[in-house]
C-alpha cells in the first residue's frame, strides 16, 4: 500500500537561489518533474535566500556560484542551520574555488560541464549527508586534507572541524562504533550520528572509513 506520509518524509525539498531570473525558474521547473524532489522555494539574493529559508526548512540550498555573494550565503546557511546542505551550482574546477567553497559548507559540487543528472544526484546525495563532486574537485579536496594532517600532526580542525567533532573523529579512528560513543562521551546516540555525517561532509567522503584513512598516517593515529 502506498504510504503518503512516507513518501513525504523521502521527498527533499529543495531552495533555488541565483539572480538570473531564466536559470532559476528553468532550473525549478526541470527540478519539479524530478521525482522525491520538492521545489520549495526560490530566491534572488542572500537576504531572500535566508528568509525563504527559514520560513520553508530546506534540506538543500541550489547556490548558483556565480553570484558575487554566493560564498557569503553558503557560509550563513552552515551557521544557521546543521540540516540544510549547500549544493554548489557551476563550481569552476580550480582549486582555490573549490577550497574556499569546501570552507564555507559547501556539501555538493556541480561544475559548469555538469547535467542535469548531475544536479539530481548532487542533491540527493547532500540529503543523505553524502558528498558529490567530479574526480578532480575530490582530488583538490583530499590533497588538502592530506597536507593539513601532516602539518597540523593528523588533527580534525584544520579540516574546519569543531573540536567535538575532532574528539568523535579520534574515536571512529580508534574503531569506536557509535553506541561506544555516545556511551564514553556521554551524550545521545541521534548527537554522535549528526555528528559522523557532519564530519563526513566536512572531510568530503562518504564513509567512515575513508575519514580513517585521510588520518592513518598522522602522528598521533595510534
Amino acid at each position: 500500500m502506498y504510504n503518503v506520509d512516507e513518501a513525504r518524509a523521502q521527498t527533499v525539498r529543495a531552495l533555488v537561489v541565483s539572480d538570473v531570473r531564466l536559470y532559476r525558474e528553468g532550473l525549478a521547473q526541470m527540478l519539479c518533474e524530478a521525482p522525491g524532489i520538492l521545489v520549495a522555494g526560490f530566491a534572488s539574493g542572500a537576504a531572500e535566500a535566508l528568509e525563504q529559508m527559514h520560513e520553508v526548512s530546506p534540506d538543500v540550498v541550489l547556490l548558483d556560484m556565480a553570484m558575487s555573494e554566493a560564498l557569503a550565503l553558503a557560509r550563513q546557511v552552515a551557521r544557521e542551520s546543521k540540516v540544510t546542505k549547500v549544493v554548489a551550482l557551476g563550481m569552476p574546477e580550480l582549486e582555490t574555488d573549490v577550497l574556499s567553497g569546501a570552507a564555507a559548507g559547501i556539501a555538493g559540487y556541480v561544475t559548469r560541464g555538469g547535467s542535469m543528472s548531475d544536479v539530481l544526484d548532487a542533491i540527493r546525495a547532500a540529503a543523505r549527508g553524502e558528498v558529490r563532486c567530479s574526480p578532480k574537485i575530490a582530488g583538490f579536496l583530499f590533497r588538502h586534507i592530506a597536507s593539513l594532517s601532516s602539518e597540523r600532526g593528523g588533527t580534525a580542525p584544520a579540516a574546519g572541524l569543531t573540536a567535538r567533532e575532532a574528539e568523535i573523529l579520534r574515536l571512529v579512528r580508534q574503531g569506536m562504533s557509535n553506541k561506544m560513543i555516545s556511551r564514553s562521551l556521554g551524550i545521545e546516540l541521534p548527537t554522535v550520528k549528526n555528528h559522523v555525517h557532519s564530519i563526513l561532509g566536512k572531510l568530503g567522503v562518504h564513509r567512515r572509513a575513508e575519514a580513517i584513512l585521510l588520518f592513518r598516517d598522522g602522528p598521533h593515529s595510534s
